[in-house]
């Protein structure tokens, strides 16, 4: 992720082109299929990989998170189904097969690409959103709240949203990883990018003709975009995982306190008319057995 963000700080000016697929030369990891240096591409490359996913995901959550707190929250079945089938009918095509279509149609630039791969990921995003939020819904919180007043928008950005944002922020760590596959996958089939661009999916798809002669150029793009996909889950994993070691640190809501004078628990502090009867220090059961 730094690599990609700040790799273009490093990259340098352009130098002369060399020979297409050579090692060596003043050129550490060689030159690609026109002559030029394969460590600045790999540096200049994974900027737009990055900020296309992300922007992506933004935007698909942007438009997920509304809809699905809509459908979760709304007591009228009709207008939950105006909003999900639409979604249901875009999940049953393929992602990719999707982008493939609308880059038959049109070739789409940057911003093309981001809002095609934003759409095919609003209705997975939205049903995971639903179905968590359904649940937060159907809770006696939800209910106390609505019985003092509380509004639907603090409601769902309150109670519910905390509750979901866990399942939210695990689901938006694995999406993550799809878009990148999906961004790099159509930059590899040329769609939104141009054919020459510095880019790590590019670079793949325009070097693999040289892999066996000047492999750098083809390995190196290839490790990186699974670096960034395995790093961005172990990410959000850790961030998942501190929260949760946070939360069982915390001490318990509601726990025992001790009663006045003496220890909770302790049998011989229990308050008079528990375990014991009124005239004496004999159990109930003893007693009972007794008059028996």
């Amino acid at each position: 992720m730094l690599l990609a963000l700040l790799g273009p700080l490093f990259a340098g000016e352009p130098g002369k082109r060399a020979t297409s697929f050579t090692l060596g030369g003043g050129h550490w990891l060689g030159t690609d299929f026109v002559g030029r240096d394969v460590l600045r591409q790999v540096l200049l490359g994974g900027q737009s990989v990055v900020l296309v996913a992300l922007a992506a995901t933004v935007l698909a959550y942007a438009v997920a998170l509304p809809l699905g707190l809509a459908a979760a929250l709304t007591h009228r079945r009709w207008l939950e189904e105006v909003l999900m089938r639409p979604l249901d009918v875009l999940l049953a095509v393929p992602s990719l097969l999707a982008v493939l279509l609308v880059a038959s149609v049109y070739a789409p630039g940057t911003a093309g690409l981001v809002l095609l791969v934003a759409v095919v990921n609003v209705p997975d995003a939205a049903r995971i959103v639903r179905a968590t939020a359904a649940e937060a819904a159907a809770r006696p919180a939800v209910e106390a709240l609505r019985m003092q007043g509380e509004s639907r928008i603090r409601i769902a950005l309150g109670y519910v949203g905390r509750t979901m944002l866990r399942t939210v922020a695990a689901d938006a760590g694995v999406r993550l990883t799809g878009v990148l596959y999906l961004v790099a996958t159509a930059a590899f089939l040329g769609v939104g990018v141009e054919p020459d661009a510095a880019d790590w999916a590019v670079m793949v798809d325009r070097n693999r003709t040289g892999l066996f002669v000047q492999p750098w150029a083809v390995v190196v793009p290839a490790l990186l975009i699974v670096a960034l996909s395995m790093g961005t889950n172990l990410l959000f994993d850790a961030a998942l995982a501190g929260r949760d070691a946070t939360r069982r640190q915390e001490p318990a809501a509601g726990a025992a306190r001790p009663a006045p004078g003496g220890t909770a628990g302790d049998p011989r502090t229990a308050a008079p008319g528990g375990d014991r009867g009124p005239g004496g220090n004999r159990p109930a059961d003893e007693r009972e057995e007794t008059r028996r």
